[in-house]
């Protein structure tokens, strides 16, 4: 104990001498001095990364958070360190050079997180190849100001360097062996603050940077360099663990379907069987859409109608990650979730899967999709065939003229026409049929206001003055607004439904035939975009301050929970009977095909989710993120916190319970797809009924 001490007080005395030294001889204005372009290099970089996580990331804990600016400090010092191994002259080069790779990185995950709300990943540079047909989304409502921000990292750079020049800063000769030291001493600082940001984490912290799934969190604690370098480990990963790590992941995929209770039939089950079978893949498609109008005109009255008159789950929810509109297909089709890197689409098309389409088809059914987009955006033209369609209609099976064209491609006016024409010589060939219709007008950045015909989203009241005349006034509310625009967009989608609708009744296509419409996911529109329409001031046609007792708090749960999409499941005799109502039990759109199996008198023995007449008011929805749903509570894994839905206490036993079978559902969904276990799984299958037949 007394040599513990000793050796306490002389580390004492020697940092009180050294910051004494420090002091006497101006060692700090000196080493500023001599090393103006490194500070430069890692204040700006450091400056851009906290900045970006500021921006993205809008939580207390996040504002207050040291750990993520040490991680990101330690690895620009020991990058910049490096630099020191360089001559003078040529430091600029390479300082210049990585802080262009910084400040890349910063602009390119600001502008994701706004469209995503997420943070970007390697493995979607695959997709880039799509980024042209969207282009326009991505410069209308994706691209802001702030974005531009990081690109004063560099110019700063070059300014302190053409100010350095000037001063001729870079005429003073070094020997190699100070510049030797020079790295060495930078490098050990940068090691020094990596180690102390070690030193802050937790086993919770090391195993989501193993999984990488909650990719906020691990922005929020590792800072966004850190995460960018995990990312590419984690977008390797899959391909070396499909080559080393499947025994591991057939067992706990064996595990998990041995575990998992088996279906019971209800009182749905295959109340369906034989019908034919219309789905609408609804294009950004929000439930609030429908409890809105304005002006007394619904914003969404033929969805409402169909709602009322058919099955309407009210409280459902498309999980999708980067693969946005085919995530949703995925899910809807296979009962699986999205992958934790890339997507499913466009990296493992080649794979085996129980989808809808294959099941049926399995049954007698033709099964077919049609979308009015090229059939190789998110690669569906493999794809379907790996779902199992027997054809997919794409945009060149259609008549697409510039007077027809919304968007992306053909209206949904026009592409619903033609599709009926082509749904009738279906119809003609064959007794049973599954088709999915891909709607495509409603998509981002809903800027063709001039397309979508007249729907004011203003207010419009008449006022009396005081003379007793009267007059009509009107307040711009929502109008030139994105969101009022969106609002614009999707009646215009909703009228293309409801002349599809009467148009399969007039071709006599609704005869033994359900409707099921789906959301494919929300808008992707910012928060605060919500905020005009839930606290508008028409008298200063501006937005309520939020000490108003009228002002409406739209918080980020809130916000979560309003990203529900519509799922209706309808028939033209359905109004009235026992099915006809609304379903409010949480519902993802993994648990779709189970759902619909049941009624429809096939099963995937494979699905994650489940039948939710089965399951009921049990049911839990699992986010790409780690994040879950139940009737009762919303856990945000990011922030490890919840909302109580309910009076229902919550245990931390059920916080834990949830946490651990989101993890499980999450892993064994992305082996399946990534190892092919589905396609090997009923290879030893038939390996052993072919012995069996042997012996016999």
């Amino acid at each position: 104990m007394k040599n513990l001490k000793n050796s306490w007080n002389r580390l004492i005395k020697s940092l009180q001498k050294n910051l004494k030294r420090v002091k006497e001889e101006h060692l700090i204005r000196e080493y500023i001095k001599n090393n103006i372009l490194f500070l430069t290099f890692v204040i700006t970089c450091v400056i851009n990364s906290t900045m970006l996580r500021f921006f993205c990331i809008n939580s207390t804990e996040n504002y207050l958070a040291i750990a993520p600016i040490l991680a990101d400090l330690s690895i620009v010092t020991i990058v910049g360190g490096l630099g020191y191994l360089l001559k003078p002259k040529n430091r600029f080069g390479y300082y210049l050079g990585f802080s262009i790779f910084f400040s890349a990185i910063c602009l390119i995950n600001s502008i994701y997180y706004t469209y995503y709300t997420s943070f970007a990943s390697v493995s979607m540079l695959s997709l880039t190849q799509y980024v042209g047909d969207v282009g326009d989304a991505v410069v209308e409502q994706v691209i802001n100001f702030k974005d531009f921000l990081y690109i004063l990292g560099p110019v700063i750079l070059v300014l302190v360097n053409t100010r350095l020049k000037k001063k001729n800063y870079y005429k003073k000769v070094e020997i190699k062996s100070d510049r030797k030291k020079r790295t060495i001493k930078t490098v050990a600082v940068g090691a020094v603050i990596a180690i102390i940001f070690i030193l802050t984490l937790t086993p919770t912290d090391m195993s989501r940077l193993v999984k990488q799934w909650n990719r906020e969190y691990i922005v929020m604690k590792y800072g966004i360099y850190i995460y960018q370098a995990n990312d590419v480990v984690a977008s390797i990963q899959p391909k070396i663990n499909s080559l080393f790590g499947y025994d591991q992941a057939k067992k706990l995929f064996k595990d998990y379907f041995k575990d998992k209770e088996e279906h019971q039939d209800n009182k749905y089950t295959n109340i369906f069987e034989g019908k034919n079978v219309i789905v609408i893949h609804g294009e950004s498609l929000q439930t609030n859409l429908m409890s809105l109008s304005f002006n007394g005109e619904e914003v969404t009255p033929n969805l409402n109608k169909l709602a009322e008159e058919g099955m309407f789950f009210s409280n459902f929810y498309s999980p999708v990650s980067v693969g946005t509109s085919s995530d949703a297909e995925l899910m809807f089709n296979t009962s699986l979730l999205p992958t934790k890197s890339g997507t499913a689409f466009v990296s493992y098309s080649d794979r085996t899967y129980n989808a809808t389409p294959k099941l049926l088809g399995e049954k007698g059914y033709y099964t077919f999709s049609m979308h009015g987009n090229n059939a190789d955006f998110w690669n569906r033209r493999n794809m379907h065939k790996s779902l199992g369609y027997d054809r997919f209609y794409s945009k060149t099976d259609y008549n697409v003229t510039e007077e027809n064209t919304v968007g992306l491609g053909i209206n949904d006016y026009a592409f619903f026409d033609q599709s009926v024409d082509k749904l009738k010589k279906i119809a003609k060939k064959h007794d049973k049929w599954y088709g999915m219709m891909m709607m495509l007008s409603n998509h981002t950045p809903f800027s063709e206001v001039d397309k979508y015909g007249d729907f004011p989203v203003d207010i419009k009241e008449t006022v009396t003055n005081e003379d007793g005349t009267t007059e009509e006034v009107t307040y711009p509310y929502m109008e030139g607004t994105k969101l009022g625009n969106y609002f614009k967009s999707a009646h215009y989608a909703d009228g293309a439904i409801g002349e599809l609708i009467e148009r399969l009744d007039e071709e006599g296509l609704l005869e033994n035939t359900i409707v099921v419409i789906y959301g494919d996911h929300d808008a992707r529109l910012p928060r605060a975009d919500y905020n005009r329409l839930y606290n508008y001031d028409k008298e200063t046609d501006s937005i309520l301050d939020k000490d108003d007792p009228n002002y409406k708090e739209y918080d980020s749960y809130q916000y979560e929970l309003g990203r529900k999409v519509p799922l209706i499941i309808w028939s033209k005799d359905m109004k009235g009977t026992d099915l006809n109502k609304e379903y409010t039990n949480v519902m993802s759109m993994y648990d779709v095909e189970p759902t619909l199996g049941n009624m429809l008198g096939y099963s995937n023995e494979y699905a994650l989710g489940h039948d939710i007449f089965d399951i009921k008011d049990q049911n839990i929805v699992v986010f790409p993120n780690g994040n879950w749903l139940t009737n009762d509570v919303y856990y945000n894994s990011q922030k490890e916190e919840y909302l109580s839905l309910t009076d229902k206490p919550v245990t931390e036993e059920e916080i834990k319970k949830n946490n651990e079978y989101a993890s499980s559902l999450l892993d064994v969904s992305n082996d399946i797809i990534i190892f092919d276990l589905l396609k090997k799984d009923q290879t030893d299958e038939n390996k052993v009924i072919e012995a069996q037949e042997k012996g016999a």
